[in-house]
């Protein structure tokens, strides 16, 4: 069995991961079920980039706000009809949080009827087989993977399958979203759901789509890989008109978004989450009126990107001040500057700038600086033990990185002279070497007789094995008396060394005491 949950773990970013911690705590505390479903499945097994995360509760989420924003998400969008919530979770990561629930059409063009329901009710209201997949996140059944439609064996072959035969009469957006799902992962549409959507297209069964599902269409394009290719394909089906009329190719900034996903790509690679959907909708509207643009950002159900899109430019020309002032009079400020600000200005920037100073100073930083910062740790500091365990290591890195970028160490003499005063102390000296076995054992003796002592209430068998125990002194020869005494004097004896033992004299027998005699009568006993 797959560990959906390990690799749920491993192809989310950390922000979303955390962003799934979050949402689960609240909707645990509100005693709900919680399931990651739709299009956040599809991508974690298929291997796709994950744009959103895509929850259902069994439930009404509109009764989380309240827990959810005192958690740190912002709520950006909320539908009243569907019970479906839209926020932005920390870290820029988007999600949505539904309610589950079925869908019944009672006329085409018309928005269904909703009614609460379980998850496994959900999964079939949906449209294609690889969005009808639900990951629970429950105690319980934590890591379960509801596949009704067999969603998963479609991803392995690479298909796009409808439900049932009335998908696209149901619900006409699900045209534009087969060919956008298409030409994003270029997989084909199962031969049923070719004939289906041929028929509907035929029965111009798009002439009775939603507006609000336009704006959901048009809100999906800012966040595609290759939103370019999406649009052609888009044009080539006939339903880029759908989502406005006036909407062609030949309106779009075709240079300016290849840049702009190039520059997005580059960014990403140096672990930068820049959200590029304000500036896709910039180049993809680029050469619309302001009224075709307006009545577009009118459609889109999430605030968050409409307001972002329309302050883009705003915001990029107070930067772009910022970086040719005395802010940024030098490298080092310059990298704060930009390190401070919001990644999808720099992002940007960096393909709308007309000044060449300011071009200059994004791509010094995107790239030459970059190679700089590789280069810490410096070997001096290696060679002075500065390394990273050192708590003021970080702070001392970053000062050394802003020197570098403005110069000020450009030989090893004037790095070292900066890096002493930071240097750790030397390590102690080695411990003196030892002895040898014969002196160790000699110093160790006294203390293990010592030990083994016995006591003096110790009994005649304790005494006669720590007798046995000690080691017998070697015998000494005595040398005759005379000899001694002609013997001359060498060298005075160490006072460590052993004496000879003189034999101890044998005690002499106490005599037996006789009874005292009695003393005769005439004679007075002494005192």
């Amino acid at each position: 069995m797959a560990d959906y949950i390990y690799t749920m773990e491993i192809r989310l970013t950390p922000d979303q991961l955390k962003g799934v911690g979050l949402v689960q705590d609240v909707a645990r505390a509100a005693g709900m079920n919680l399931y990651l479903t739709g299009g956040a499945i599809r991508d974690i097994i298929s291997g796709f980039t994950i744009r959103d995360l895509d929850f259902t509760v069994q439930g009404n989420p509109l009764k989380l706000q309240k827990d959810l924003e005192k958690a740190g998400a912002k709520i950006t969008a909320v539908e009243e009809d569907s019970r479906t919530i839209f926020i932005s979770l920390p870290g820029n990561a988007r999600a949505e949080i539904s309610m589950a629930r079925t869908e019944r059409f009672e006329k085409t063009g018309k928005p269904p009827i909703v009614t609460p329901a379980t998850i496994h009710e959900d999964l079939r209201r949906r449209d294609f087989t690889v969005n009808a997949m639900a990951l629970s996140l429950n105690e319980g059944s934590r890591g379960l993977l509801l596949d009704p439609f067999n969603g998963v064996a479609d991803i392995e072959t690479k298909v796009i399958r409808i439900l049932h035969n009335y998908s696209f009469l149901e619900d006409p957006s699900r045209l534009i979203r087969a060919t956008r799902f298409a030409a994003r992962f270029h997989w084909v549409l199962e031969e049923r759901t070719q004939a289906r959507y041929d028929a509907a297209k035929e029965g111009k069964y798009i002439d009775h789509i939603l507006r609000s599902s336009i704006g959901h269409e048009i809100a999906a394009l800012a966040h595609e890989d290759d939103p370019l290719h999406v649009v052609k394909m888009l044009e080539k089906e006939g339903w880029l008109g759908i989502l406005h009329e006036h909407w062609t190719v030949a309106k779009v900034d075709t240079n300016g978004i290849s840049q702009l996903m190039k520059t997005r790509q580059q960014m990403v690679d140096m672990g930068y989450t820049p959200d590029a959907g304000p500036a896709v909708m910039y180049f993809l509207t680029s050469h619309f009126s302001d009224k075709d643009v307006s009545d577009i950002q009118k459609l889109i159900p999430r605030k968050d990107l409409v307001e972002a899109w329309r302050d883009i430019e705003d915001h990029a020309k107070q930067l772009a001040k910022r970086l040719m002032g005395k802010e940024a009079a030098t490298p080092s400020r310059t990298w704060q500057l930009l390190s401070s600000a919001r990644p999808e200005m720099v992002l940007f920037l960096a393909v709308t700038a007309k000044q060449q100073s300011v071009e200059q100073k994004i791509k010094n930083y995107l790239t030459k600086w970059r190679q700089v910062q590789q280069k810490l740790p410096l070997p001096e500091m290696t060679e002075l033990l500065i390394t990273p365990q050192l708590p003021e290591y970080p702070k001392l890195a970053h000062d050394v990185f802003m020197l570098l970028l403005d110069g000020k160490l450009r030989s090893r003499t004037e790095t070292l002279k900066f890096l002493k005063p930071f240097a750790p102390p030397p390590p102690p000296p080695p411990p003196a070497p030892r002895r040898g076995r014969a002196a160790k054992a000699a110093a160790e003796a006294p203390a293990a007789a010592v030990a083994a002592k016995p006591g003096p209430k110790a009994g005649k068998k304790a005494k006669g094995a720590v007798a046995a125990a000690a080691p017998a002194a070697p015998p000494v020869a005595l040398a005759p008396a005379k000899l001694q005494a002609k013997a001359p004097e060498k060298s005075k004896p160490a006072k460590t060394a052993l004496k000879p033992s003189k034999p101890k004299a044998k005690p002499a027998k106490k005599p037996t005491p006789k009874p005292p005699s009695k003393p005769s009568k005439g004679k007075k006993k002494k005192r």
